[in-house]
């Protein structure tokens, strides 16, 4: 049976924390909003990932009034970087940026769930368990069919908004993705060492690829890449000798590691649309990038994104004509987003391409880099902030 339903001037695709987020950031004004998640919300769901949050990202969840709600983030107060096997390091710390804190690390799950209160909170129609099979659009309308259980449902708006992944966005024309394959694979845990340092973040580069330690809790997460291969044999191991490789990559800066809880897994690529926007949709988050987890920047890429488009959205007059959803919203978002993607794209990509090339003298000379790094104040600077706040380096007051 087909159940269609009155229009919405918007309807986001993905009910993830992106798309929750553009949510929550509408409704102060007075659109009618539909998001649509495909999966249900669980009550309770024992997950480790941890989610690293810049500061930016802290900001946007205050005036969202999610942060309050948090299990205790974790601050990091410093980033150690070092490059395994050469001479040099940089640290980062809050005064490079003129910030209480760098970041912050929380658990996804906890976010998702508060986040996801929120919305139920909120004016926003919020379907759960509906599955997108169709879009179409055009230059008046957005259309969306899904199904939610064994009615199929057909909705239309005048803005489509995509935060799903990305699944969906080929059935606009014009979007392409331009993907590339790190043939890595990252391993997620939870870990304790002998000495931890609170509040200290070490980004430590392999040639097999950059080992991140996260503080959280009593210990740190850590996102451990490698080559795909690797990975399958290092996810067999038992816990002591996953321990006793992991110290051999990440060395004696805080003791001999300890313990660590469930492991898991995923690949990694380099994604992007090749537009983000067409006829009366949108991209937003993981519909638009994926990035490379290195330096942490894809969640807060997507954050960003879902906030500059309420911006956007939020400087249409009542009553315009069309609004949202015209050619000329859409390509004034476009431009906005523009250098924030690219350089932000262009600086994960980079990390990780020169701290693994099998080259001396590339070594040499990132290792040169991290120390030039450390000793240039104005450089440290330009790095904190794009890591903190993006290309536009913005701040939410």
């Amino acid at each position: 049976m087909i159940m269609p339903e009155q229009p919405f001037d918007i309807i986001i695709v993905g009910g993830g924390p992106v798309g929750m987020a553009l949510a929550l950031t509408l409704r102060e004004y007075e659109f009618s909003v539909l998001l649509l998640e495909a999966r249900e919300l669980p009550e309770k769901v024992d997950d480790p990932r941890p989610l690293a949050l810049s500061y930016g990202s802290r900001l946007i969840l205050q005036r969202l009034d999610i942060w309050k709600n948090l299990t205790q983030p974790a601050p990091i107060t410093t980033i150690h970087i070092s490059n395994r096997g050469h001479f040099g390091h940089a640290v980062l710390t809050p005064d490079d940026a003129g910030v209480p804190a760098l970041g912050y690390v929380v658990n996804y799950h906890d976010l998702y769930h508060s986040m996801g209160r929120a919305v139920r909170g909120s004016n926003a129609v919020y379907q759960t368990n509906a599955l997108v099979t169709a879009i179409r659009t055009d230059l008046s309308l957005a259309q969306v069919a899904y199904q939610q259980g064994s009615t199929t449902r057909q909705v239309r708006a005048r803005l489509l908004v995509l935060a799903d992944g990305g699944k969906l966005a080929e059935q606009i024309d014009g979007v392409r993705y331009h993907t590339y394959d790190y043939q890595q694979t990252a391993i997620v845990a939870n870990v304790k060492v002998e000495s931890p340092r609170p509040g200290t973040a070490f980004e430590r580069f392999t040639l097999n690829g950059p080992l991140a330690l996260l503080p959280s809790g009593e210990g740190y997460a850590l996102v451990w890449t490698m080559p795909a291969a690797a990975a399958e044999k290092i996810l067999k191991l038992d816990d002591r000798s996953f321990l006793l490789h992991l110290h051999e990559q990440f060395g004696d800066r805080m003791g001999e590691f300890t313990h660590v809880g469930p492991r898991s897994s995923f690949p990694l690529i380099l994604k992007h649309a090749s537009t983000i926007t067409g006829h009366r949709a949108v991209l937003i988050g993981n519909a638009a990038q994926a990035l490379h987890p290195v330096a942490g920047q894809g969640f807060n890429l997507g954050l960003r994104d879902a906030w500059e488009l309420a911006s956007e959205i939020s400087r249409i007059p009542s009553g315009t004509p069309g609004e949202p959803g015209s050619t000329r919203m859409l390509a004034a978002y476009s431009r906005r987003r523009q250098s924030d993607k690219r350089i932000s794209r262009l600086f994960t990509d980079s990390l990780v391409k020169l701290f693994t090339a099998d080259l001396p003298l590339v070594q040499t000379c990132s290792g040169m880099g991290l120390a030039a790094l450390d000793s240039l104040p104005p450089a440290r600077r330009l790095i904190a902030h794009q890591m903190i706040f993006g290309t536009k380096g913005w701040f939410i007051g």
